[in-house]
């Protein structure tokens, strides 16, 4: 039985993170983290870590990148493991959550779903395929709610195919404050924000008479939390380290 805490419980994930942990069998929420602690279930809501009534197996987080700092500071004192499913963080904050991965389990991602998983090895196998003969663009659509653009799971997709070219290409945001022609090391990065949409991802490869677009597009939050359950129950078991979704799937 994997005993979970989850950080942002109030907000929408995490009360999907909870409608999903309460469906299962090997594992059960038995607090919450939320600067809002009213319950809404048979777990206490407190506002920090340090105030958690026992040691949880595991935290999920999907609050925001400002509670990194407590999370980490409560994770690396206890030893608990720690499932990040949270986006925004600067490059600076990826950098401590690497070196706390160094003493901890530590599981991170721009996106639990199985499926954007899926289309992140799909358009590395396009890209290889393709090669520079092909302009790649990336367009990412969520709800007007949204905060950071681009998307962290649009930046995973560049990364991933950027990896092909031995990291050779380079990101492009915003072409209207340059006028020349695109280059070839270009991947185009094009955030949209409008509506409820919940995340919408293509990625376009775009050649001489033909376009090839592959998409992922996600109907509810729920797939999110799904994945960020399964992300907690295969992390407690581990040794310290940093972990991904891939890394999971091949297990």
């Amino acid at each position: 039985m994997t005993r979970i805490a989850i950080c942002g419980a109030n907000g929408k994930m995490g009360k999907n993170v909870f409608a999903c942990a309460d469906e299962r069998e090997d594992c059960t929420v038995i607090a919450g983290i939320d600067i809002y602690t009213k319950q809404y279930a048979d777990f206490p809501i407190v506002e920090t870590p340090a105030q958690l009534p026992e040691k949880p197996d595991v935290i999920i987080d999907f609050s925001n990148p400002a509670s990194l700092d407590g999370l980490l500071d409560y994770c690396l004192s206890t030893g608990t493991p720690l499932v990040i499913a949270s986006t925004g963080y600067s490059d600076e904050q990826i950098q401590q959550i690497k070196d706390a991965s160094a003493q901890i389990p530590v599981f991170f991602t721009f996106n639990m779903s199985l499926g954007i998983n899926l289309l992140v090895n799909l358009a590395k196998k396009a890209a290889a395929v393709l090669g520079d003969r092909f302009d790649i663009e990336i367009v990412e659509k969520h709800h007007n709610q949204k905060i950071d653009a681009p998307s962290g799971t649009a930046i995973m997709l560049a990364n991933a195919v950027n990896e092909v070219f031995n990291d050779t290409k380079h990101c492009v945001y915003d072409r209207h404050s340059q006028r020349k022609k695109r280059e070839k090391s270009e991947i185009g990065m094009h955030s949209i924000r409008g509506g409820t949409i919940v995340g919408e991802h293509d990625v376009i490869f775009a050649g001489n008479d033909e376009v090839i677009t592959l998409s992922h597009s996600a109907a509810s939050k729920r797939v999110f939390a799904e994945g960020s359950v399964n992300a907690a129950v295969f992390l407690k078991d581990q040794p310290a380290g940093m972990y991904d979704m891939q890394m999971m799937l091949a297990d």
